[in-house]
């Protein structure tokens, strides 16, 4: 039985379709006061998981156990290599510009030379190939030697790092902070920008790949996957302008201006959740475990107990605490990647796997295999 969820008046009009109900997301949903759950479980409960572990939880819906896990990752294994062809056309793409509008044409390159026109099949090639193809983008985009050849059989994460060319890298901190970057960064509901263009551009029965380089190009934007590049260099601004060893009233005196100067403070609030993001609450207690004294990891502390504390004196925000971009780029900086302009990047690697997997369901198995039909919203004249 059909039940009306509300009505929608002209006030709903022009608001970003925020929180209309439009269909349903089988991998996660966010709770307002528990944070991320990946298929009903809490994210905090496997924050120590492997990327293939979560993977398989995302794609076939259920926990696997260590045998399945582990043939499922042989297959991974199977589908990780890019052609020669796909690496070379992706190494003549312009260094200019940022490196997610590289990402999203490297996507869209290796749809025509890699894709097979199945959405299943591509969303399980496209996974497994994500790594190799971000590591091709930021070393040749970086200017670093290229990628080092592919390892995927030591791991989803651990093959991604060591065919980076980092400078001076520590490849065991390295591998250990993009495991956690990368599992808590995979899903986020269905309606974030990223999912809902993507799924969007798909439901015109694009393939995979042109979907997913869609979604990347929506990750990019500063109002989504962006911002944890830009909370990275806001962190970097309250150091320059108060100093490394600022106080608290220091800082507190540096977002107050900053508001009165109608500035945006980056890294507070939330379209769901209402409390601090749990993400950001891991990397909180990891850094401050391990790099303690690192000045980017001391100001976000700062940064961590303030900016609630002021922000809350204004009714209309909703989710004054921190997102999990308030503290994601110190943690991959303190942890030795100091490049804040491949941590978008990093981002799409992971929301590759989300979103087409959310694709797969809306494509196949959707209204009993039908499938979802083709995104057309309405829109009303307004005569200007």
């Amino acid at each position: 039985m059909s039940k009306t969820l509300f009505e929608v008046t002209e006030d709903h009009l022009e608001t970003g379709m925020r929180g209309f109900p439009v269909g349903y997301c089988p991998t996660s949903s966010v709770d307002p006061e528990k944070g991320l759950y990946y298929v009903g479980r809490p994210l905090t409960e496997m924050q120590n998981a492997s990327p293939e572990e979560m993977i398989y939880l995302l794609y076939n819906r259920k926990m696997g156990s260590k045998e399945e896990v582990a043939a499922f990752s042989k297959d991974l294994h199977k589908r990780a290599q890019c052609k020669e062809d796909t690496i070379k056309h992706i190494r003549l793409l312009p260094r200019e510009g940022h490196p997610m509008s590289l990402f999203s044409s490297a996507i869209l390159i290796a749809g025509m030379l890699e894709g097979v026109d199945d959405y299943r099949e591509d969303c399980l090639n496209l996974i497994a190939k994500a790594p190799q193809i971000a590591a091709t983008v930021i070393n040749h985009h970086a200017g670093w030697q290229p990628c080092n050849p592919s390892k995927p059989e030591l791991g989803y994460m651990e093959n991604f790092a060591q065919m980076l060319n980092v400078p001076n890298a520590n490849l065991k901190e390295l591998t250990e902070v993009f495991r956690l970057f990368n599992i808590l960064h995979y899903d986020h509901g269905g309606g974030n920008l990223s999912a809902f263009v993507g799924k969007t551009v798909a439901s015109g029965l694009q393939d995979m790949y042109g979907s997913i380089a869609s979604a990347m190009c929506a990750l990019g934007g500063p109002r989504h996957g962006k911002a944890n590049q830009d909370c990275l260099h806001f962190v970097e601004e309250v150091i320059e302008v108060v100093g490394k060893d600022a106080s608290p009233e220091d800082v507190e005196a540096f977002i107050r201006k900053k508001l009165e100067n109608k500035e945006l403070i980056y890294g507070f609030g939330h379209a769901v959740l209402r409390v601090e993001d749990p993400r950001a609450t891991i990397f909180y207690k990891l850094v401050q475990e391990r790099y303690p004294d690192h000045p980017l990891v001391k100001m976000t502390k700062i940064l961590r107990d303030v900016g609630p504390k002021v922000l809350k004196e204004n009714p209309k925000i909703s989710n004054p605490y921190p997102n999990v971009d308030a503290v994601s780029g110190s943690v991959l900086s303190a942890f030795g990647f100091p490049y804040p302009v491949y941590y978008t990047v990093l981002f799409g690697i992971a929301r590759v796997v989300g979103i087409s997997i959310q694709i797969v369901y809306e494509r196949l198995e959707a209204r009993e295999g039908k499938g979802t039909p083709i995104i057309r919203p309405k829109y009303l004249y307004k005569e200007m």
